[in-house]
């Protein structure tokens, strides 16, 4: 009863006119930069942090919370209208979605999209509401060992399980922490790789590392493209208006649910994102799908536009963004990019997310959280019926957008310090990451560990001074002993995955394969 009772404080809060405003730019924003490809939850964060730090915290987080929502529902359309997703989260909505937009099915997939969005939302944002109890009371049996773990958690997952390679994985991990080691160690006093420039003292700022890396980077990387071919919009005219009959939901309801399992867990994981949930979701589809077909239950119409592989990716990426916002709040473990840009956004206004934050911000937390409520309603007002709409922002030239797009990164990052090294360290941090990109190097690890590498570093001398220099310490406790398998686990099962996948790709393709 107490939960429905400070969820209720939340609500009414968050339905305030000021932070219903607040809510509605942010889904606004969010479905946006998740149509245009190349854009995302994680750039618009970014983009928005240097130039809310003097918002009241509760609307600013209002707002940075409805836009990653908003860029999980608006990716969907770029997916399935142009076959290109603009986060890597989409990639599997695209297979199915693009083939239904083709046969002119576009606002179905459309559709099926909008409302497994709406629902993974509401029920994970449920779950982390009712069950942040649970959530705080493991939080407080952390001690600094466990906390360590946890930031080796976090740093081997996105560098060795999401990562593609794991050497990129590495790469990526350790120059987000040669960033983070920038400035003045608070313990001894000493200078680290400031190379003698006093603005580097403080370090370099999580606004400029975000904005330099993710969105200048972009701007660097379409530009060295430009010459090349784009992509035709699929007609969202054709197949009628976006409403789902009664066939397409008796096939939609339980992928959406499925997908829904997938997602759950998956969010409160530091995997960096979503994509594995919803290619997991989608492999359940297809090969459900298939045995349905063997016993004459009805038609596999995958790799033809099948409603269930749209439906179950879309609801899985969108319950890991939920989970993942009870991960960031209740343990202040980021879990995505987006989450590690938001952790900096609290560090911004000195708060701490952890067990300690329900404790001392508690209206903020409960507003916030009814305030994801509030948002996924208007994400699917927004994005059910005016989804044809939406799609009309792929028409903007994109040297209007990116032009836009510089000028706003090199503005906030100015206003944010009106420091001019900020400036070249964010044209410097471009060009990393345009290289990160052209070599395929990922960023969710940079990310990660600019984010948690102060935290590492001091939660690993305070458990060695607790243990007085004895490095067992670390490994003392059955939570940690426990992380550290999982994690090791992990990385065993992903090297053999990859091993398999790698011997299937060198084995001859059959000749009946579908395109992808």
């Amino acid at each position: 009863m107490e939960t429905f009772g400070l969820l209720a404080g939340g609500f009414a809060a968050a339905l305030t006119p000021e932070n219903l405003l607040w809510a509605l730019v942010g889904v606004l924003l969010g479905t946006a930069v998740g149509v245009l490809p190349g854009l995302g939850s994680a750039m618009a964060v970014a983009l928005l942090l240097p130039v809310t730090f003097k918002l009241d915290p509760t609307g600013a987080f209002i707002m940075f919370t409805a836009v990653y929502y908003g860029g999980l529902f608006g990716d969907s359309t770029t997916s399935i209208l142009m076959n290109t997703p603009g986060n890597s989260s989409a990639i599997a909505t695209a297979i199915e979605g693009h083939r239904m937009a083709r046969r002119g099915r576009a606002p179905q997939a459309l559709a099926t999209a909008a409302v497994g969005a709406f629902l993974g939302a509401v029920v994970s944002t449920t779950v982390v509401a009712f069950f942040s109890n649970v959530i705080i009371d493991i939080a407080l049996r952390f001690g600094p060992a466990e906390y360590l773990a946890l930031a080796v958690f976090a740093f081997l997952a996105t560098s060795a399980v999401v990562a593609q390679s794991m050497v990129r994985g590495t790469i990526a991990l350790t120059i987000g922490l040669a960033i983070a080691m920038v400035g003045i160690d608070s313990q001894s006093g000493a200078a680290r790789f400031t190379l003698g420039v006093p603005s580097l003292f403080e370090g370099i700022s999580v606004v400029t590392v975000t904005v330099g890396l993710l969105a200048l980077g972009e701007v660097l990387h379409v530009a060295s493209r430009v010459h090349r071919g784009g992509h035709a919009v699929a007609p969202v005219s054709a197949g009628g208006t976006p409403w789902l009959g009664r066939g397409d939901l008796r096939r939609a309801l339980p992928a959406w649910l499925r997908g829904i399992g997938f997602g759950l867990p998956f969010g409160a994981i530091p995997a960096g994102g979503s994509e594995i949930p919803t290619f997991l979701a989608y492999g359940t589809e297809r090969r459900l799908a298939r045995f349905r077909a063997r016993r004459g239950r009805g038609a596999d119409e995958f790799g033809e536009g099948a409603i269930e592989g749209v439906a179950a990716p879309e609801s899985a990426a969108s319950s890991t963004a939920g989970t993942a916002m009870g991960a960031l709040l209740g343990l202040g473990l980021p879990t995505s990019a987006t989450a590690a840009i938001m952790l900096a956004a609290f560090q911004q206004y000195g708060m701490q997310p952890g067990p300690l934050l329900f404790e001392r911000n508690a209206d903020l937390v409960w507003t916030l959280l009814a305030s994801l409520f509030v948002g996924s309603v208007m994400l699917l007002v927004l994005n059910l019926p005016f989804a044809p709409l939406w799609a009309r922002l792929l028409l903007i030239p994109r040297r209007y957008l990116y032009a836009g797009i510089t000028g706003f990164a090199v503005l906030g990052v100015y206003a944010a310090s009106y420091s001019t090294t900020d400036l070249w360290l964010l044209i410097l941090l471009g060009l990393l990451g345009f290289m990160m990109r052209r070599y395929e190097i990922p960023l969710a690890p940079v990310l990660i560990a600019v984010i948690l590498g102060p935290l590492a570093e001091t939660e690993l001398r305070r458990a060695l001074a607790i243990g007085q220099g004895d490095v067992g310490v670390l490994f003392a406790g059955p939570i940690t002993l426990g992380i550290y398998t999982v994690v090791l686990a992990a990385v065993a099962f992903v090297g053999i995955a990859r091993a398999r996948s790698r011997a299937r790709t060198a084995a001859p393709a059959p000749e009946d394969a579908p395109a992808g």
